[in-house]
């Protein structure tokens, strides 16, 4: 049986596995090496090890830009957040790890509650095809969101251009909001973004194999203790078994 599953994804011995650069909570650094550190880099090392193969880590600079290489051969299994939009080309394991999505709003802001941003004239930064960018072009039906490379763009927009609120992972906007006198941070979440395992459709061995590992990894303990290893309780929560 693992013998199919190395042959689907890691014929040659080694796991290629893409690696979203931009999370600061899944990427907390490099090893000695120069290769990627923190909690996704573990995942996919642990793995490797559980394939007996070796891992090489396939670096991009942004979740958009690794969904759009599944198609290239560039890597073997991705760790990116799953989307209803990704999933269209992408076999997804359930979520291992999930973090809140919610709003940034200026000093003085009259919005008060999520669901107030979803009016009319409402304008909103957002990082350029994020998982809460996808999630939020799905289901807004009146705010507008104004789109910027990265989460310094979104940032840079926001505060430039003046815009009503800024979207994002509550971890990143608690730091963005350091520098903005004044701001609030709205309670709540209108997400939660769900970092899952994703490989080809045509990996069915695979793709089982990951959904198992997966389940195995939130019940037995292995993402919490990747979570507490890499300094980022509370800003990454182990995702429910329902994910």
């Amino acid at each position: 049986m693992m013998g199919d599953i190395v042959a689907e994804i890691a014929p040659s011995g080694i796991l290629r596995a893409g690696i979203n650069m931009s999370n600061p909570l899944l990427v907390t650094g490099r090893t000695e090496s120069g290769d990627p550190a923190g909690v996704s880099p573990d995942m996919a090392r642990a793995i490797a090890e559980r394939l007996g193969v070796q891992v090489k880590y396939v670096q991009f600079p942004s979740p958009g830009a690794l969904a759009d290489a599944i198609g290239e051969d560039a890597y073997d299994i991705g760790l990116i957040a799953a989307e209803p939009a990704r999933a269209e080309t992408i076999a997804f394991t359930a979520a291992y790890v999930e973090i809140e999505a919610t709003y940034l709003v200026p000093a003085g802001s009259p919005l008060q509650a999520i669901a107030q941003v979803d009016r009319p004239g409402v304008r909103i930064a957002i990082s350029d095809r994020s998982a809460y960018d996808l999630y939020l072009s799905r289901t807004l039906e009146h705010g507008e969101l104004h789109r910027a490379k990265g989460l310094a763009g979104a940032l840079e927009l926001f505060s430039s251009e003046k815009l009503d609120a800024l979207a994002g992972l509550r971890p990143a906007l608690l730091e963005d909001i350091k520098g903005l006198p004044g701001a609030r941070i709205l309670d709540g979440n209108y997400t939660t973004v769900q970092q899952a395992i994703g490989t080809q459709p045509r990996n069915t061995a695979a793709a089982a194999f990951l959904r198992d590992f997966v389940a195995e990894a939130k019940s037995s303990g292995l993402v919490a203790q990747l979570i507490e290893r890499h300094g980022v309780e509370g800003r990454l929560l182990v995702a429910t078994d329902d994910s």
